[in-house]
């Protein structure tokens, strides 16, 4: 069972909610379905061969991650 991001296009609301199966998901401050799946961190740090950690990505201002963006820095 996943834990997804959320951001509400009604209210602005960023929130994470645990989805079971096809469950319809709604916010939780204002209880509205126009929301949006955000793309989130993953919780694991991939290794090189080698064991080589895996370089912060080009273009990423976050120090944390290694995506592009994030939603935890929002760069």
């Amino acid at each position: 069972m996943p834990i997804y991001e959320y951001h509400c296009e009604k209210c602005g609301e960023d929130f994470e909610c645990l989805v079971l199966g096809s469950e319809k998901v709604l916010c939780r401050k204002c209880r509205s379905g126009r929301i949006r799946k955000r793309i989130s961190a993953c919780g694991f740090v991939s290794k090189g061969s080698g064991g080589e950690t895996v370089k912060k990505a080009a273009g990423s201002a976050c120090g944390s991650c290694s995506a592009g963006s994030c939603t935890s820095c929002r760069s």
